[in-house]
């Protein structure tokens, strides 16, 4: 039994250990794309991922919908969070945009009213 266990658990962190944990951008910024580093790819990003949103934590929370990132070569889902309103500010959702067959991956984040 304690065998089982174990090889159970060793295979769990042999799978873990090559998950990619992409953070996601929650800065602020005024609009232009200038300070994020350009991700520009051959490949359309997948399907739209539908997420579970989990319950609000508290009042007046704001859902921040998750997105397909770039890491490692391919399309990564970056999970929705929760985040405090910002007053002055509204969120403007990462988004990949389609240039001529090129995808350029426009990154989101708190955007003064």
């Amino acid at each position: 039994m304690k065998a089982a266990s174990l090889a159970v658990a060793l295979g769990t962190a042999a799978l873990l250990s090559a998950c990619v944990v992409v953070p996601a951008h929650r800065g602020y910024y005024d609009g232009g794309y200038a300070a994020a580093p350009a991700v520009i790819v051959d490949a359309p990003p997948p399907a739209p991922y539908a997420e579970v949103v989990p319950v609000m934590p508290y009042p007046g929370a704001i859902w921040i919908n998750g997105y397909w990132g770039w890491s490692g070569g391919r399309h990564q889902w970056v999970p929705g969070y929760y985040e405090r309103p910002r007053p002055g500010y509204r969120y403007e959702p990462h988004r990949w945009e389609n240039h001529g067959g090129r995808w350029q991956l426009r990154v989101g984040g708190w955007l003064r009213l």
